[in-house]
């Protein structure tokens, strides 16, 4: 192995698309333009119903030129080489993969074409779970595809995980990708969570970034939108908790994540901008049905397996008086949207919020 790749271990960087292929091969132009020298992308779809897997090939080979206000258009690193499995077939040997090997980090994509859409949780998954038996990389990064990334986005990260190895969790500053025209908007700095609510809080929402949250420092929780996880830290936790499907299974991690020792880190110098919920979310609405379904469902689940008996309890009081008529007035008064309602009340039922051993 050679001197740079010791000081640049491997990291296996997955995406998941489903349905995005435009915002996926922004993201993609924007990484292989990134300074690190040692890694692996991998695009991993949820079962598209869209020309999404074709589309993304068409990119890899220099057929589609990519434009964005955050970088200029890269003809020079096309083709690349795509090696393509499905889900059943990660487990066998694929005789394209040695030469795949040796080719320069900016020069490869791995496609998973998975069978179904199993969700952010699993189908993040089961591509981690491919990277750490084939690739075995030092670190996971997980990226969501409507996100574009600084040139120095994995480097920071990395350097940051090199110094102390018990931070097993890292993320970067992520700003909007646009808001109001600008985009240097923070949209998260670090994350908190409600002791009894089980609210999850992004630092520095909404703020114009003039050189705030600037420090290196440990958070409670870092979002799944763009998280380096380390290799020990992933194969002790075995990945996310599948059975959320989608939201909080971020928030789960971290807190497993610490509770085994793990330190969860932000790091400031690292950044990211993100188009925010666009697979779930239409345009002008800040809940989607599924949104409001599956936040609703987690929540509860969440703080049924994290907390104890007696602060769950508290939590369900709070739940069906205080939180459910917030909800009500602002889907039904604010909102106007009975089908919003429906979902947060199947949501609830979803997590069986009586049912606590």
């Amino acid at each position: 192995m050679s001197v740079g790749k010791i000081m640049f271990p491997k990291v296996s960087i997955i995406i998941l698309n489903w349905n995005g292929w435009k915002d996926t091969i922004e993201c993609l132009e924007s990484l292989y333009q990134i300074d690190y020298p040692n890694y692996d992308v991998i695009v991993v779809d949820n079962a598209s119903k869209n020309e999404s897997i074709e589309k993304i090939k068409e990119y890899a080979k220099g057929e589609i030129e990519v434009k964005s206000k955050f970088f200029i258009f890269n003809p020079d690193n096309k083709p690349k080489k795509v090696i393509e499995y499905t889900t059943d077939g990660l487990e066998s040997k694929n005789e394209n993969l040695e030469k795949y090997e040796n080719l320069d980090s900016d020069r490869k994509l791995i496609i998973i074409k998975n069978d179904e859409n199993y969700g952010f949780a699993e189908g993040n998954n089961i591509a981690i779970r491919y990277a750490l038996k084939t690739l075995k990389p030092g670190y996971v990064l997980l990226l969501n595809n409507d996100t574009v990334v600084d040139n120095y986005f994995v480097k920071e990260l990395v350097t940051i995980g090199e110094r102390d190895k018990s931070i097993g969790i890292i993320g970067p500053k992520i700003y909007y990708y646009d808001r109001d025209g600008k985009n240097n908007v923070i949209w998260f700095a670090g994350g908190k969570i409600g002791k009894w609510s089980g609210k999850t809080y992004h630092l520095g929402r909404d703020k114009e970034d003039k050189d705030i949250y600037d420090e290196i420092k440990e958070c409670e929780y870092l979002t799944g939108c763009a998280i380096l996880l380390r290799r020990n830290l992933v194969e002790q936790l075995k990945g996310f908790d599948s059975s959320y499907f989608a939201y909080y299974e971020d928030v789960d991690l971290s807190v497993r994540a610490t509770r085994r020792g793990w330190k969860n880190v932000y790091v400031p110098t690292s950044k990211v901008w993100h188009k925010v919920s666009k697979s779930t979310t239409k345009r002008g609405k800040k809940f989607s049905p599924t949104t409001i379904y599956y936040i609703t469902r987690n929540k509860i689940l969440f703080m049924k397996k994290h907390k104890s008996k007696f602060r769950y309890i508290l939590f369900i009081i709070y739940f069906i008086t205080y939180r459910n008529a917030q909800m009500f007035m602002y889907l039904l008064l604010i909102e106007k949207d009975t089908t919003l309602l429906k979902k947060f009340y199947q949501g609830m039922i979803a997590s069986k919020p009586f049912n606590k051993s």
